[in-house]
């Protein structure tokens, strides 16, 4: 029988939300291949840049998509109120003018510790 007390060469990690309102990723992917549209499953006509925001707590998503889609010509890729992540899409400087008033609503109005919006 195996010695259950063992020392085990696993390492765990284990991942918690602390209380706080925070943007910890903003980040704009300018000209994604096709394929990753594909792999995320998302479904829509447009095929311009994709902007991906997780937010803390993750009810605060609602939130930054509702600013998001009324900022500019933006479309809602994902959104998972339990994980706190949002993805958008539409041209690059739609999304990233949604962003841009994401962050200016969420930092300035909410009080939300911003992060800078990145590109690549």
């Amino acid at each position: 029988m195996d010695n259950i007390f063992e020392k085990s060469e696993t390492t765990r990690i284990i991942q918690e939300f602390v209380p706080g309102k925070q943007v910890t990723l903003a980040h704009v992917i300018a000209n994604p291949v096709p394929e990753l549209y594909q792999k995320l499953g998302l479904v829509t006509n447009q095929k311009g840049a994709i902007g991906i925001m997780t937010i803390t707590p993750s009810e605060g998503t609602i939130i930054a998509a509702d600013i998001a889609t009324k900022a500019s010509d933006v479309s809602i890729g994902f959104i998972d109120r339990f994980s706190g992540s949002l993805v958008i899409v539409g041209s690059v400087s739609s999304v990233e003018e949604s962003l841009r008033e994401v962050m200016k609503v969420l930092g300035d109005m909410l009080k939300f510790t911003a992060t800078n919006i990145t590109r690549s």
